[in-house]
């Protein structure tokens, strides 16, 4: 589903970016990126969303390369920003059509899409309603759904839980759960290391731009630990 192999990507008079990541996503797998602020998820998440082009390594999206082939790996995968740039000159349901648009949704399956995530997010009755008028909460919630409106096999998700009420995280983690049940992927960050201990079957750890942990959740976490204990491990000793 996602490959990244030794990506490189360091930003010039800087000492951020990444060294040499390595992952394998597969199908059915929730990938948890966890680190500290400026470790490089952010970073890392550009570069296989082909937002930002990298030094060298290379980044295969259901076979594809993004370079070689980036808008055959964009109409595989939605990729969600940490602090969604929405178009809030137009209306929730305006910019989740111009997005359907894009990926050629017909208009049957749209509406239905549309009314269904509307409707467990709880703002089908805001649709009509400029994205300026938008609290971040629902603005997050109407980017997650242009996100699932034309049902990716793969979802790249920077801190996705960020700004979501009790009620959108479950209702979120379930739809998660439910693109893997049925053969999708989903990578995303977080800080929120409960969720992502419960939620998550693999995860990887990386620290000032490179990884220090990565693997099956029960390898990392072992019986009697926590990903909050491992994490303040490996991000102190390097090493786990």
């Amino acid at each position: 589903m996602l490959t990244i192999q030794n990506l490189t990507k360091h930003y010039k008079g800087s000492s951020k970016g990444v060294t040499d990541i390595s992952l394998h996503i597969r199908p059915g797998d929730i990938y948890g990126f966890i680190g500290h602020n400026g470790a490089g998820k952010t970073t890392t998440l550009k570069c296989i969303a082909g937002i930002q082009d990298f030094d060298s390594g290379q980044i295969r999206i259901n076979g594809m390369d993004i370079r070689e082939n980036p808008l055959g790996c964009k109409r595989s995968f939605a990729y969600i920003p940490d602090n969604p740039d929405l178009y809030e000159y137009l209306t929730g349901i305006q910019y989740l059509n111009f997005i359907a648009d894009v990926f050629g949704v017909e208009a049957k399956v749209r509406e239905e899409r549309i009314k269904q995530y509307g409707d467990e997010f709880e703002i089908t009755t805001s649709l009509g309603d400029l994205i300026s008028s938008y609290s971040h909460g629902m603005k997050q919630k109407l980017a997650i759904i242009s996100a699932l409106v034309h049902r990716p096999k793969l979802l790249l998700l920077d801190e996705p839980f960020v700004g979501l009420d009790p009620k959108a995280s479950v209702i979120l983690k379930e739809i998660m759960r439910n693109i893997c049940d049925e053969g999708g992927a989903i990578f995303f960050s977080t800080h929120v290391l409960d969720v992502a201990e419960k939620l998550c079957d693999k995860v990887a750890i990386i620290k000032d731009g490179v990884l220090v942990a990565s693997g099956d959740m029960e390898q990392i976490v072992k019986p009697g630990q926590s990903l909050e204990s491992i994490f303040m491990e490996v991000v102190s000793n390097g090493e786990h």
